[in-house]
C-alpha cells in the first residue's frame, strides 16, 4: 500500500499506521522494536500517542518528523470515546475509527467503493458515539466533517525512527570531534613529553635547577586549572527482599487479572493464563468463531489488554499488572530449618509440594553478597488468597508465578522464600 500519507494544508500526515494498546511501564521504543519483529520487520518509524503505539514505514512514504493524521483527529474529537469517520481527501478516502479510546483503523482508500465498503462494516458494530460521512454517501446519523477543521490542533505524535544506529555514528562523531579538541588543547604539554629532554648529567647545576623550577610550576598550573576525576563508587547492592511485595495484594492482584483474561468469548476457549512477576498472559484456541468476532468482543471485556495472533486458531492476550506495596522481610530461620518447616506446613494440609534448596550470588564488582533462598513449586484447588494464606507464618515470601489451567480447573504455583 504505497504512499500512505495524505497532505492538509501543504502539510503532509502520516496514515496506514499500525497501532496497538500498550500498558503502564512500558518503554516506547523498546515496546515498537519487539512489536515490529512480531509483525513486520520493514516497520522502521513509531509513534506514540496517549497509551498506544503506532508503526510505519518509509516503504509506504512515511517519514521521520511526519505526524500522525489518525491521533490529529482523535484529539479533535476527544470528547467521543468511540467514533467512526471518513474524509474525503486528495487522492482518495481516508477512514479513522476509534472505539474506547483506542485507534482501530486508520486507513486511506484509493477507491471509494472500497471506502464505503469498511465503513459499512464498520458501522454494524453498536454504540459508536458519534459518525462522520461524506454528505452525498447519505449515510444515516452521519454529518460531513472538513478533516482540515480537525486537524489543525497541535498533537505530540511525531514519527521517530525505532532503530538508533543514526544516533549511535552522531554520537561516535562527537566523541571524536572532541577527543580532536582535547588533543589539540593539550598539545604543547604533549609535544614537551615527547620530545626528547636534555640528561641533566649534561648541563650545569644552575641550568638544571633553573628547567626543574619552570617544570614544577607548569605542573602546579595545570593542577590548579583541571580537576582529576576519581573513580566512581560502586553502587550497592539492592538486596531483592527489602523490596518484595505484598503477599495478600499479589495474590489478590494476580487473582483478579486471571479472571479478567478468562472471560468467556464465543467460539474461542480459553486454555491457560499465567500471572507473573509484571503482567498476566493468556491463551486463546479457536473453536468455531473468528478473529474479528475475538478483537469487537476483547476490546470491551478486556480493554487495554494487548492481543497478538500466534497462529489462525489461536492468539495470545497480555495485560500489565498494577502495582502493590512493598516492603521488606525476611525469614529469620536457617535454610534448612526453613525447608522442613514449610514441608510440615504442606503435609498438615495434605497437599504435595516441591521443595529446593538454592544460592543465589549478587555483586557490584567490588562486594559479594550470597542468598540462601527456598523454592517451592505445588499444584493445588486453592486459589491465590488461599493458597498464600498457607505461608502466613513465614517470613521473606514472594509468589513469582501463578497459572490457572482451563482442562484441569487446577493452579499451579511457584514461590520463593529468602532464609537468614
Amino acid at each position: 500500500m504505497p504512499g500512505q500519507f495524505i497532505n492538509i494544508d501543504r502539510k503532509k500526515y502520516a496514515v496506514g499506521l499500525f497501532w496497538q494498546p500498550t500498558g503502564a511501564g512500558y518503554v516506547a521504543r523498546t515496546y515498537a522494536r519487539a512489536l515490529a519483529r512480531s509483525v513486520d520487520k520493514k516497520l522502521n518509524l513509531y509513534t506514540e500517542y496517549r497509551a498506544m503505539i503506532g508503526l510505519g514505514a518509509r516503504k509506504y512514504g512515511h517519514a521521520s518528523g511526519m505526524d500522525s493524521a489518525a491521533a490529529a483527529v482523535a484529539e479533535s474529537l476527544s470528547g467521543y470515546t468511540s467514533f467512526l469517520a471518513v474524509f474525503a481527501v486528495r487522492g482518495g478516502f481516508y477512514l479513522v475509527a476509534v472505539r474506547n479510546g483506542v485507534i482501530l483503523e486508520d486507513k486511506l482508500f484509493n477507491d471509494e467503493k472500497d471506502a464505503r465498503a469498511e465503513y459499512f462494516k464498520l458501522s454494524e458494530i453498536p454504540d459508536w458515539g458519534a459518525l462522520f460521512a461524506p454528505g452525498a454517501w447519505g449515510m444515516p446519523r452521519a454529518t460531513e466533517r472538513n478533516i482540515s477543521d480537525l486537524i489543525n490542533r497541535v498533537v505530540r505524535a511525531t514519527l521517530r525512527p525505532i532503530s538508533r544506529t543514526r544516533a549511535i555514528i552522531i554520537s561516535c562523531l562527537l566523541i571524536l570531534i572532541f577527543v580532536g579538541g582535547v588533543l589539540w588543547f593539550f598539545r604543547e604539554p604533549i609535544i614537551q613529553m615527547m620530545t626528547p629532554q636534555p640528561e641533566l648529567t649534561q648541563v650545569s647545576p644552575e641550568v638544571a635547577a633553573e628547567y626543574e623550577r619552570r617544570l614544577d610550576e607548569k605542573n602546579r598550573e595545570l593542577d590548579e586549572q583541571f580537576e582529576i576525576e576519581r573513580a566512581p563508587e560502586p553502587e550497592p547492592i539492592v538486596l531483592p527482599y527489602e523490596y518484595l511485595p505484598d503477599v495478600a495484594q499479589r495474590a489478590q492482584v494476580c487473582y483478579k487479572a486471571i479472571a479478567f483474561l478468562m472471560q468467556p468469548i464465543t467460539g474461542w476457549n480459553q486454555t491457560t493464563v499465567e500471572c507473573g512477576q509484571t503482567h498476566a498472559d493468556a491463551i486463546f484456541r479457536r473453536d468455531y468463531g473468528t478473529l474479528d468476532d475475538f478483537y469487537t468482543i476483547a476490546t470491551d471485556l478486556m480493554p487495554g489488554s494487548f492481543v497478538q495472533q500466534q497462529s489462525d486458531d489461536s492468539l495470545y492476550v497480555r495485560a500489565t499488572l498494577p502495582a502493590v506495596d512493598i516492603r521488606a522481610s525476611l525469614d529469620e530461620r536457617d535454610i534448612e530449618t526453613l525447608a522442613r518447616a514449610v514441608l510440615t506446613n504442606f503435609q498438615n494440609s495434605n497437599m504435595m509440594a516441591d521443595v529446593q534448596m538454592v544460592t543465589d550470588t549478587l555483586t557490584n564488582g567490588v562486594d559479594t553478597v550470597h542468598l540462601d533462598i527456598l523454592e517451592v513449586a505445588a499444584e493445588s484447588k486453592l486459589n491465590p488468597m488461599q493458597f498464600m494464606d498457607m505461608f502466613a507464618d513465614f517470613g521473606g515470601v514472594y509468589m513469582t508465578r501463578c497459572a490457572w489451567d482451563a482442562a484441569t480447573r487446577n493452579w499451579n504455583y511457584e514461590v520463593i522464600i529468602y532464609a537468614k
